[in-house]
């Protein structure tokens, strides 16, 4: 009986960490009245950097889960999201509108000073994620850096040329597989932008967005140096 007690002891002394690790779900509301969810690993300590994590169409926010979860380790915050919709609206500016998903998100980080740093939040976002954190980053300054995973310079009619340009000296991360050949001319095109830091990253491993994310074991890591560098990481 009393070794049986040592090892539940042990088992429950674990349990804390095991839940940060696994995170816990929030709501959030978005500008238009629309509630959405998502997974928040929390760094320790107080007033930590935070990143909003955004998928590519059809996947969920589960594919950052490696990624939020070394951030955490790193001491930045992470919160990532899923797309409003796992299908496209037929109007290209009602995709366009999907970006209040993260603005909603980093306003619920930036409403948490206790716990997030004001001034250091950034976005990453892979495909569909890249262009909405394009489009969010334009309109909320509170966006202080991005990281652009199988960017594409117009999806499905929908183009971030207008926002790149709004989105100004700000830093940005742009990555690209070698052989995905339309998010590899979109780096290009965007990394000509001179106003501020365009830090390109090419992979040579053949996939796209999240895809890539999982299965190119270098690019978690240099996302989480890219934030602790541009979001200030003591």
């Amino acid at each position: 009986m009393k070794i049986r007690l040592v090892v539940i002891a042990a088992f429950l002394a674990l349990m804390p960490c095991s839940l940060h690790a696994a995170g816990r779900i929030i709501t959030f509301r978005t500008a238009d009245g629309v509630m959405l969810s998502g997974l928040l690993i929390e760094a320790d300590g107080r007033a930590a950097p935070a990143v909003v994590l955004v998928p590519m169409l059809g996947r969920p926010r589960d594919d950052w889960q490696v990624v939020a979860q070394r951030l955490a380790e790193a001491h930045i915050s992470a919160l990532a999201i899923d797309l409003p919709a796992a299908t496209l609206p037929a109007d290209p500016a009602d995709l366009g509108a999907w970006q209040q998903a993260v603005t909603g998100a980093a306003a619920y980080l930036a409403g948490r000073p206790a716990d997030v740093r004001p001034g250091a939040i950034g976005v990453a976002g892979a495909s569909l994620g890249a262009t909405l954190a394009v489009l969010a980053a334009a309109a909320d300054p509170a966006i202080r850096s991005v990281a652009l995973v199988s960017p594409s310079l117009d999806y499905r009619g929908v183009r971030i040329d207008a926002p790149w340009a709004l989105y100004g000296p700000r830093p940005a991360l742009l990555v690209s597989s070698v052989h995905d050949p339309y998010a590899a001319r979109s780096v290009r095109a965007l990394a000509q932008d001179t106003a501020g830091v365009r830090e390109v990253r090419w992979s040579n491993v053949s996939a796209h967005g999240t895809v890539l994310v999982s299965r190119d074991a270098d690019l978690a890591r240099a996302l989480v140096e890219w934030f602790q560098r541009t979001l200030g990481v003591n």
